[in-house]
């Protein structure tokens, strides 16, 4: 009995801490626009391989966005975005700075690409430098979740879990209950034949 308590008080926690995760991952994208920020750094999924072994497709990385563009140097690794306003995270291979326009110049190239990127990057177009920090696998369920089809299975399946739980923990209440009157009551003598 107490094992089963212990079971039922684990799978408790282990709901409730799901519900809260995926709540404050839903309000926290909607709110941010779809961008999740944690304490000043910014949360962005990797959809390509360019930088692995390093950094996985899939993980998701922390940004710390902000500061004096220009102070990077070779072998940091900075998020830019390009020509076509797509977010690219990779390492500086040559930095040079402009002395007429004040902006530093970056030549990247991806960890895992065999070339350097064809185009340099102006410190304009760079959003954030790489902390280091990478948790793997994350990026697709993050990207799931600020999707619309995600945004809907966060809303309904949490709901869904609280809904089955109420009715499970009911269940076993009402039972409870009817064992403990099925002992309190006493034994009922059989019914006698009236002829």
């Amino acid at each position: 009995m107490r094992i089963k308590k212990m079971i039922n008080n684990t799978l408790s926690s282990i709901m409730l801490v799901i519900f809260i995760l995926l709540v404050v991952a839903v309000v926290l994208s909607k709110a941010s626009g779809g961008e999740p920020a944690f304490f000043g750094y910014q949360i962005k999924s990797v959809l390509s391989g360019s930088m692995e072994p390093g950094i996985q497709t899939g993980s998701i990385v922390a940004l710390k966005p902000g500061g004096d563009m220009n102070r990077f140097e070779k072998g940091d690794v900075i998020t830019f975005r390009n020509e076509e306003n797509l977010l690219i995270t990779h390492r500086v291979v040559e930095a040079t700075m402009n002395k007429a326009t004040g902006e530093a110049m970056y030549r990247t190239k991806g960890d895992n690409n065999d070339a350097p990127d064809m185009n340099p990057t102006s410190s304009t177009n760079v959003v954030a430098e790489y902390t280091g920090v990478t948790v793997p696998y994350v990026g697709y369920a993050m990207n799931f979740a600020v999707s619309k089809a995600g945004s809907v299975v966060l809303m309904i399946v949490p709901g869904l879990m609280l809904l089955l739980y109420a009715l499970y923990s009911s269940w076993k209440a009402v039972a409870a209950l009817e064992k403990k009157n099925a002992a309190i009551l006493p034994a009922s003598p059989p019914p006698t034949e009236i002829q």
